[in-house]
Parts: structure tokens; sequence; C-alpha cells
């Protein structure tokens, strides 16, 4: 029983919430702070115009046994839903023309995504030779190693465009792809790697990335968020703004925030932030001057996601998809899109369509400067060219994230490192959230139990 140990929570999104549950049910005196007026962090949800729309993660994976365990804890399965099996079917554009991403060796010798050259060289990969730099890899000079510049620029460049909205020149294949690394390190190659990994994972009770389902509610992410929530009560206080973390005399902390005209101030055995990294510099960055440098050069890139309605009858396209990504060869002025009303379902009446279109990120992090209607215009009538439609929208909604995914770039192995330093030599205080261990809801959720557990292990 750890009756008496008081543990606050800075942030509410999945991360924090998940971990603070997890504490709680351990009978530890949690309290939750969250700037904002309501929860979730990231995961946003609105409905307009009978229009459900999800302005953050749209889904997530099922990688881990604690989603399906909170559902239950919080008497979410008639709101848990998961993709139709169309989400299974991912496009690619390439030369104009969508393409489906094969699945299977044979609907890839069959693909016309990529030509004999790059499917004969992706045969090489069992025969390619370990990294001697791996820490300081690129997942692009990773691919193009392994498998080659075509599947880099038509399979890894539009997947870390949607997963990301990064770079494959600039992320790190050990720290935004540790599994991928790890198949090499461990096997000496992806595709042995694999097929021997599979027993691993049963074992961890993990499921991969690539198989695992993929999951959301009938009224939108958000549902997770605001039930975890609405379980802790009042142990969780919105609209309330966290001033300062010191320690005191006694060895303790003291939490001061702002709720309302007054400063009030929390005692806490452990604080546990969960607020992105340019956040928690402002509140951490007094214990530590490297600290300060560490956070700060973790950089979180533009992205404006644009919501978009039409009459179902207008689209040529087939909707037999989860949506698709665009290369950057392709020379587009968005990332991808996503066919919301086609994976989830209570998006959108029967005779509507609604899709999720992603623009910026690392890629073109500039269009920002550029008027952002010409910028939505622009996109907009490149996806209508996709997708052949022939009607107006019915409905547009934008949410603009000045700052939104943190990037795992080259080097990021040091930034871990650090954290991970600073924590053993300042113990009660861990720093958490999406800039570690991974950005997914899927991820989010499994490292909240890690972080749990080193709250647990403090004492």
């Amino acid at each position: 029983m750890n009756t008496g140990k008081k543990i606050v929570v800075i942030g509410s999104g999945i991360s924090g919430l998940t971990a603070a549950y997890l504490l709680n049910k351990e009978d530890f005196d949690v309290t939750v702070l969250e700037q904002k007026e309501t929860v979730g962090g990231s995961i946003e949800t609105i409905k307009e115009n009978d229009f459900l729309f999800d302005r953050g993660p749209n889904s997530g994976l099922e990688t881990t046994s604690l989603i399906q365990q909170l559902v239950k804890d919080l008497n979410l399965q008639d709101q848990f839903v998961y993709a139709n099996k169309e989400g299974n079917k991912r496009y690619i554009l390439r030369d104009s023309v969508l393409h489906a991403l094969p699945m299977s060796p044979p609907a890839f010798i069959k693909s016309k995504l990529f030509s004999a050259k790059a499917k004969l060289r992706l045969m090489r990969e069992p025969f390619v030779g370990k990294s001697k730099d791996g820490y300081y890899q690129s997942i692009a000079e990773f691919v193009t190693r392994r498998l080659g510049k075509e599947f880099l620029d038509y399979a890894i460049n539009p997947f870390v465009a949607g997963v990301y909205a990064g770079r494959p020149e600039e992320l790190s294949v050990k720290s935004a792809f540790p599994k991928l690394y790890a198949l090499e390190e461990e096997y000496g190659g992806i595709i042995i790697g694999s097929i021997r990994s599979i027993r691993k994972r049963k074992k961890r009770e993990e499921v991969s990335k690539q198989s695992a389902k993929m999951f959301s509610f009938k009224d939108g992410m958000k549902v997770l968020p605001e039930a975890i929530s609405k379980k802790l009560g009042n142990k969780v206080h919105t609209g309330v703004d966290v001033l300062s973390v010191k320690q005191t005399s006694e060895g303790n902390y003291g939490v001061t925030y702002k709720d309302g005209d007054q400063n009030l101030t929390l005692l806490a055995d452990a604080v546990l932030s969960t607020i992105p990294a340019f956040k928690a510099v402002d509140l951490f960055g007094h214990f530590d001057d490297e600290l300060v440098k560490h956070l700060n050069a973790i950089y979180y890139p533009p992205v404006l996601v644009v919501y978009l309605v039409y009459e179902r009858s207008t689209i040529e396209q087939a909707l037999d998809g989860f949506g698709f990504l665009i290369p950057e060869k392709e020379e587009r002025s968005f990332l991808g899109a996503i066919w919301s009303s086609v994976i989830f379902p209570n998006r959108t009446d029967e005779t509507k369509a609604a899709f999720t279109l992603f623009i910026g990120g690392a890629r073109d992090a500039g269009f920002v400067d550029d008027v952002e209607q010409s910028v939505i215009d622009r996109a907009r009538e490149e996806f209508e060219k996709v997708m052949r439609i022939s009607g107006k929208p019915l409905h547009i909604s934008k949410r603009l994230w000045a700052k939104a995914i943190p990037q795992y770039n080259i080097g990021y192995v040091e930034h871990e490192n650090y954290f991970d330093h600073f924590e053993k030599d300042n113990k009660g205080i861990i720093l958490g959230g999406n800039y570690r261990g991974g950005i997914s809801v899927g991820d989010c959720i499994k490292n909240a139990e890690d972080v749990a557990s080193k709250v647990k292990n403090l004492f």
C-alpha cells in the first residue's frame, strides 16, 4: 500500500492520464494539473454540423493489452470500435496515380508501385551487412542501405510523413524506429528479424504495429481521456497554470499553480511531467542548465489539419481504404489524406464522405509563412483532382498545431540518455510524454505503464 505518497502529474494528455489512473489504482494520492479547460492533450474530437472528426490522433493501434484493460475498467465496450476492414488498404500516390501499398509477397510482386529493379533489390536485403554506425544513422540511410533508394522514396518517405510529419533524412532509426533498428542489431536483417521476433512479442503480450488492430471510439478518440478523467474525478484540475516546481528543504517538491486569481502550492513526493519538451523546459530548466539544452533541441514542426466533407456521389475514386500518403518526390502541397468516414462509423451519414488532410510538417514547415486560406485552397484542389471529386466541399474545418509532433532526429539518443541521467540526479522528478518512448497513442499508453512503475520504484 502506498497511501500518503503524493504524486503530482503535470499534463492531462493520454500519457499523463493513463499514468495517473494506474498510480491511483495503487493507492497513491494523485493530482493531475492541466492548463487547458479540457483533458486529452493533442487528442481533440469536435462535432460541427453533425460531422464528427478528430483534430489530433484519429485512431490508435492495439499494441498492448493495457488498452483493453482500460476499455474494460472504464466500461467503454459499447464505445470501442475497430477500424473497418477497408482501413487495411493503404494507398501511395505515384505519378499522380493512387497505388495500393502491397501487404503480401504476391501483392508486392504484382504491384505497379515499385519497379522490377526495386523488387529485385529488396530480395538482397537478407544478405546486407550490419551498419557500423547505427546509433547516428538516419532512417533514410538505413533503408537505402538495406532496401534500396526506390523503397525509401515510395514507401518509407511517405510513411514517415504520415506518422511523424517528418523527413527520413533527419529522423534517427534507433530512436524513431527502435524495433526496426533492433531487427538488424539482434538478427542481422529486417526480413529474417521480423520472422524470428514474433515469438518474443507473444511472450511480452505485444503486437507489432504492422499486425495490430486499429481502434477508435464511436464518439471519437476524446472518449478515452474523458473517461479516465471522469474516473479520477476531483483529482483532475483543468484550467490551471503550473508556475513552478521547486525542491523543498525536506527533499520533496512544491508545485505552485495558478487557479483563477489564486496561487496554490501542492507538496509532492514525486512530480511526473507529461507536457511537451518546450513547456517542460520552463518548469524544470532551473534544476540543470544541460537539461535546458536537451529539451530545447527537440524540434516540433507545425502541422495544419484540414477536415473536408463531400457528397459521396461526387467522388469517382473508390472509397475502399484508409487513405493515401504522398512521397516527397510527387511535390504536392499536403502530406496525405485519411478517409475518415470509411474507417470508423458515426463520422457522417451514408450519403457523405469525410476526409482529413495534413499539411506542413518537417517537409514543408514554411507553409505557416503563407496565407492560410491559400494553403488550404491549394491542398484542397490537389486532393479533389487525385480523388476525382466534381463537387464542392459541404463543410471545411481546420486546426493548426504550431508545434505538432516531436521529431526523434539523428542524435536523439543523446537526449534520451540525458533525461535518464537527470532523473537519477533529481529523484522524484520524472519526464514523460510523447517525446520519450514513442509518439503514437499506443506508445503513450504503454509508456505510461512504464512511467507508473518508475514512480512506484521510488518508494
